[in-house]
């Protein structure tokens, strides 16, 4: 079956990524196999928000399993679906709460990657908000108002305080409705300063109170504590101005059980279970939070989210999910290993994909792909540790010596003494280092019979 073609720009950049064993920003869409019940569920989400839900999932899956991959693709859908879509790693300085304003970073890096269908590197409120502003003027002329009329400007800003009225209600509405309305007095005022200072104060940069009353007259900023509250406004303001809903990617969620101290880690866990109540108990409207994790830092009961007993009482599969069933309507998504003929369909892509981005025939047969597999996926432990981001970059490294060495034959190089793919020993002590305690905490064997 021949693919369709797939622009240069977009094929570029998924095999630099895939080459580097990075998640690809660009193209996802074209390489997915499998977690078909994953990626419904996850669309079942998106149809609940657009109509005024809330929605909260973990996505569990070990390093190179393929979550950030599906949180990838999810943003990918959910741009195409006129969402507005942010997304944050977590890390030692950005976390959900800390004593050093970790969450407040987390929440400044969300509002810098505000992404959208037209705009989707990140960087879109203020096109938003022109964009809203924009589409407002337009609904006033089209009432009969002109441009130059001496009430234009006040048409318009009544439209702006009818969409912005019903903020007020929530926690801290009142101060966002008012920052949304200086903005358009320095739209229509020509104002660029008062334009950065709405910007600043919604991206969260303000440092002290006095310092915003003074630009903007509101007394009150985003900090550590209340970022969470601005996120479910800003929520609700997207929808406001025409959008489905915003969708909250956080990946890398392992750096919170990474955490050494129990009573800043359990501070982060409090915070999650703020956010996962919120969205289950109808408390945000507009909203889906997506927080990617590892099996360990979900499951683990002396330090992971089941150490914090309400998180546990949540998150923990029935006793009645057993021998591979799995409730995809649960907060907790956990990615199974790939099959091995979702795997083949997988290179088969990246086979014709290769080529069509490099201008040759492709060459590579399919029993030839399954030879590849083999040497790969043939060894003991396989089935265990390698994973798909291991497979993929191990073959696309072999399309690219074949592509850069014509004399070379496919056989030749998977067959070859000199060609090692990527070990699952290796593999699994680098993930049981990655996933393994901090020094100073108890360090006891998790095994399985």
């Amino acid at each position: 079956m021949t693919i369709p073609a797939v622009p240069k720009r977009i094929t570029t950049a998924l095999f630099n990524s895939l080459g580097a064993g990075v998640v690809p920003r660009l193209g996802i869409e074209h390489i997915v196999v499998g977690r078909k019940r994953e990626i419904e569920a996850l669309l079942s989400d998106l149809e609940n928000v657009q109509q005024g839900g809330a929605a909260f999932r973990i996505i569990s899956g070990r390093y190179g399993a393929g979550k950030s991959f599906l949180l990838q693709l999810l943003r990918s859908y959910a741009m195409s679906r006129n969402f507005v879509v942010t997304d944050a790693d977590l890390s030692p300085e950005r976390r959900l709460t800390g004593s050093r304003g970790q969450g407040l970073a987390t929440y400044r890096e969300l509002t810098r990657n505000l992404s959208t269908r037209v705009r989707q590197d990140g960087g879109a409120l203020s096109a938003m908000l022109e964009k809203w502003i924009s589409q407002l003027q337009q609904q006033v002329i089209a009432s009969g108002h002109a441009v130059d009329a001496p009430g234009f400007g006040a048409a318009v800003e009544a439209r702006i305080y009818e969409a912005v009225n019903e903020l007020e209600g929530m926690v801290h509405g009142f101060d966002f409705a008012t920052v949304i309305s200086t903005y358009w007095r320095g739209y229509q005022a020509g104002d660029d300063t008062l334009k950065n200072a709405a910007l600043k104060w919604l991206r969260g940069e303000y440092s002290t109170r006095t310092e915003a009353r003074e630009a903007l007259g509101v007394r009150v900023i985003v900090d550590d504590d209340s970022w969470y509250d601005y996120l479910k406004l800003l929520a609700q303001f997207v929808h406001v101005i025409g959008y489905a809903g915003l969708i909250v990617v956080i990946d890398e969620a392992v750096n919170l059980y990474k955490v050494t101290q129990s009573v800043s880690r359990n501070a982060n866990y409090e915070k999650l279970l703020t956010m996962l109540n919120d969205t289950l108990q109808g408390k945000a409207s507009y909203l889906q939070l997506l927080v990617g994790a590892t099996p360990q830092m979900v499951e683990d009961t002396r330090r992971g989210l089941y150490s914090y007993e309400a998180l546990r009482s949540r998150l923990e599969q029935s006793r009645f999910a057993q021998a591979g069933l799995q409730d995809y309507s649960g907060p907790v998504l956990r990615l199974e290993t790939l099959t091995s003929e979702e795997v083949l369909a997988l290179l088969h892509t990246l086979r014709d994909l290769h080529a069509q981005h490099h201008g040759y025939p492709a060459t590579i047969s399919d029993t030839e792909l399954i030879t590849f597999m083999n040497e790969v996926l043939g060894r003991l432990g396989a089935a265990e540790f390698l994973t798909p981001r291991d497979v993929t970059r191990d073959f696309v490294t072999v399309l690219n010596l074949l592509h850069q060495n014509p004399g070379l034959t496919f056989l030749d190089l998977v067959k070859s003494e000199a060609f090692q793919p990527t070990r699952t020993d290796v593999l699994a002590q680098a993930r049981s280092e990655a996933e393994a305690p901090l020094p100073g905490t108890a360090n006891f064997a998790a095994f399985d019979l």
